[in-house]
This record gives C-alpha cells, sequence and structure tokens, in this order.
C-alpha cells in the first residue's frame, strides 16, 4: 500500500505541476478544510499525517495567501479553520487532475474490478477506523 500511496503522490504532483503552483500538501489541507469536515489544526495534522508545527507552518502560508483563515473557536484556547472562497476555488484544479488519475486507473482495471476494489478499500478503511479508535492496551510488567 506504501507503494501505491507513493506513485500515486508522485502521479499527482506531476500533473498538479502543469496547471498550478501550488503544491498537492496546500491542495489537500483546503480540501480537508473545505470538504470533509477538518476544522482544527490538530485533525488536519492527523489527516495529512504531519506533526503540529509543520500544520502550523502550512496554515500560516495558506492564510498569508488567502486560502485558508483561522476563526475564533469556542473558547480562546480552540481555534478552527475555514477555507476561503479563494481556496476553494484552487479545489477545482485537484478535482480534475483526481478525476483524470481515475479515469486512467479504468484502463488498467475492469469497471467490476473497480468496483470490488473500491469495496475491499472501505471495509479496511472501516476496519483500521475501528482499532484506531480503541485503547491502545497496556502490556503487564510482571
Amino acid at each position: 500500500m506504501g507503494a501505491l500511496r507513493r506513485t500515486l503522490y508522485r502521479l499527482l504532483t506531476r500533473r498538479l505541476s502543469g496547471k498550478t503552483r501550488r503544491p498537492l500538501t496546500q491542495l489537500l489541507a483546503v480540501k480537508f478544510v473545505a470538504m470533509r469536515g477538518v476544522r482544527t489544526q490538530a485533525e488536519l495534522a492527523e489527516r495529512l499525517l504531519v506533526d503540529a508545527p509543520a500544520v502550523s507552518r502550512l496554515v500560516d502560508r495558506l492564510e498569508e495567501e488567502g486560502l485558508m483563515k483561522r476563526c475564533a473557536g469556542e473558547d480562546r484556547r480552540c481555534v478552527k479553520l475555514q477555507a476561503t472562497e479563494a481556496g476553494q476555488a484552487e479545489l477545482g484544479v485537484l478535482e480534475e487532475v483526481t478525476q483524470s488519475l481515475d479515469e486512467e486507473a479504468g484502463r488498467y482495471l475492469t469497471e467490476a474490478e473497480m468496483a470490488e476494489l473500491k469495496r475491499l478499500l472501505e471495509k479496511l478503511q472501516a476496519g483500521l477506523s475501528q482499532v484506531a479508535t480503541q485503547p491502545m492496551e497496556c502490556e503487564s510488567q510482571d
């Protein structure tokens, strides 16, 4: 799965480079905030698989460029993220590139194989999500 993830990342990056100056990570950050319900920097760090300082710098840059803004949360300790109209406009390029990649995958897998792959990935996602939300068991030390 790691090799497939790296291949997809390289393909997306290469195809985006001809259409936007934005790095894939920036576009993914805006997408997660705009469309996937990610509202805090901690959630964004988890989705992007980066640490808190890295996501803080990323949000700083996106805010400077007018693609995202930080809004006051329920209390002063909490900051909510929001994609701006400019940020949402940038997502069209990402959608176009991911759609073309989906279509290209259809060259290698039949429609039935794609449906089965989707079903299996959703099943794996659901199972691993359950494991991720369970408390970690501590090994007893005798």
